[in-house]
């Protein structure tokens, strides 16, 4: 049995810090003035919120896949497209109630303690 190093990743809270990310660059999408519900984006124009959702929280960046099956465990409508027809091959849809979910999770990472 291989024993663990220092280097090694904790591979067991991986699922919940993409969901923390994902929840932050949706919040931080929306900070930034841009409409997210009911839309149908392409994965690529969340890329940006992504990279400084996982800035931000001290984590690795996500690639297409695991960003794509963070959206779909919160609820988002992810649906894969051809390769020829994106660099990230997905297409993102946002219900209201993750929007409002990302945006209140954004707001409470924001506050100050106290």
């Amino acid at each position: 049995m291989r024993q663990p190093t220092f280097f090694d990743k904790d591979t067991s809270a991986r699922g919940g810090d993409a969901e923390r990310i994902v929840l932050y660059a949706l919040g931080d999408f929306q900070a930034r003035g841009k409409a997210l519900a009911g839309r149908d984006l392409p994965l690529d124009r969340l890329r940006g919120a992504l990279r400084r959702a996982a800035d931000a929280l001290g984590a690795d960046e996500l690639g297409d896949e695991q960003a794509a099956a963070a959206l779909s465990a919160l609820g988002a409508g992810v649906r894969r497209v051809p390769a020829f027809v994106a660099k990230h091959p997905f297409r993102v849809v946002v219900p209201d109630a993750l929007a409002a979910r990302a945006r209140d999770y954004l707001k409470q990472l924001r506050q100050p303690e106290g």
